[in-house]
């Protein structure tokens, strides 16, 4: 019998968030044990609930979502996202300007496909969110991994962007707020990196997904209002800050010279044309989405859920010998440094596999996130601050006889 093997560009991809050890957990919940799933960034899973400005969007407008929408995604949607960046500061962008998707994976896939060619290089963020890897690979592009310095806040390390440079280089990635650091860029460093672009005729492709979620009374800075003069595409969407995830809300936008532009505008409005239109039924939330910030400032204040949660975690951690950590300011993830030495710790999916068997607690190894040492691991604090705190006191109990080898 002939196998029907898989295609080349699949050898690379890899989605640890929901990957091996994730199946094992899975397993463990099916035979009747009882996981904590700190792996994948759900609010809803642990008792968030959507806000009631989307919930009644919803119900009010429900029948306009019966047929097919524009292919760029509905208008008074698309007009909300416009008027919402350009409040940010985006000065230059219109209302075309705007592509809905089914989610920020879809308008990423589109975007990438529309602009790399085979053999072009991204320059992308270690650690970093694998779906920009992943699409990387998939179009048949590269990814060079630049590194964020764990010394500098998790910052990225503008002369190790500046020396992985080549002229196949077509692209620079910011994550901002960075998944899974939680790190937030302050202007001056968001300044280093457009100019980097600047000096090298680079595109930006600007994440920006977690922008609503910040805390420590910090603000969160659009890259793509300090680079007029640049081409910035800017990822956004409302699955995190809005609890609903499972709508697939995400939204791309172009801003910068138009005519550097209007060719990717085609590109990616054929591949939107493709598809025929996003989910209707979730563009409908976005306009009452963004008019309302108060229940998302409300999860990052004290006394909010995701604020008080972030305490729990890093107070618990600090009685654990060996973990040390960088405070994140943004987002609901920390990323853990283990101390290799101390627990001879040589695969750090080896690591969460054996802490999820022992402790039942489902965690993400450093190198899902195209981290090169096998020294970190990912929390998603989303659980309430009792259970996080028990959960760290599991896993310190863990580690204090864990050894690898």
């Amino acid at each position: 019998m002939n196998l029907i093997s898989s295609a080349d560009r699949m050898e690379l991809v890899h989605s640890d968030i929901r990957g091996p050890v994730y199946e094992k957990a899975m397993e463990m919940v099916a035979a009747g044990v009882d996981v904590l799933r700190l792996n994948t960034g759900n609010p809803a899973t642990f008792g968030f609930g959507m806000p009631e400005s989307v919930r009644n969007a919803l119900i009010a407008n429900v029948d306009k979502a019966v047929g097919y929408c524009d292919l760029k995604g509905m208008p008074d949607a698309r007009k909300a996202i416009c008027n919402y960046h350009v409040r940010k500061g985006i000065s230059d962008l219109a209302m075309n300007d705007i592509f809905i998707g089914n989610g920020v994976s879809e308008v990423v896939n589109m975007a990438m496909t529309a602009f790399l060619n085979p053999g072009d290089e991204i320059l992308i963020p270690s650690p970093s969110y694998s779906l920009w890897t992943n699409t990387a690979y998939i179009v048949g592009a590269t990814p060079v991994l630049y590194r964020c310095d764990e010394a500098s806040d998790w910052y990225p390390d503008l002369a190790d962007i500046r020396k992985k440079i080549t002229p196949k280089t077509r692209a620079l990635l910011i994550i901002n707020p960075n998944n899974p650091t939680g790190a937030l860029y302050p202007k001056e460093m968001l300044e280093g990196l457009v100019q980097i672009a600047r000096e090298h005729n680079l595109l930006i492709c600007s994440d920006e997904i977690y922008d609503r979620l910040v805390m420590d009374e910090l603000e969160h800075i659009s890259t793509a209002a300090i680079a007029p003069d640049v081409p910035v595409f800017t990822f956004n969407g409302l699955s995190k800050s809005h609890i609903v995830c499972g709508f697939r809300c995400g939204w791309l936008a172009i801003s910068g010279p138009r005519q550097q532009t209007d060719g990717l505008i085609a590109s990616i409005t054929k591949l939107a044309a493709m598809r025929l239109c996003g989910n209707a039924l979730t563009q409908l939330a976005i306009p009452a989405a963004l008019e309302d910030s108060e229940s998302t400032k409300a999860m990052m204040s004290p006394g909010g859920r995701i604020y008080e949660q972030r305490e729990a975690t890093i107070k618990a951690l600090d009685q654990i010998d060996g973990i040390s950590y960088v405070k994140n300011s943004a987002a609901f993830y920390l990323f853990p440094k283990l101390d290799t030495k101390k627990f001879n710790i040589t695969n750090d999916r080896k690591f969460v596999l054996d802490l999820l068997e022992s402790k039942h607690i489902l965690m993400v190894a450093g190198s899902g996130f195209d981290w090169p040492e096998p020294d970190h691991f990912r929390i998603v604090m989303l659980p309430e601050p009792k259970v996080l705190t028990s959960a760290m006191q599991s896993l310190g109990d863990f580690l204090s006889t864990y050894r690898q080898g």
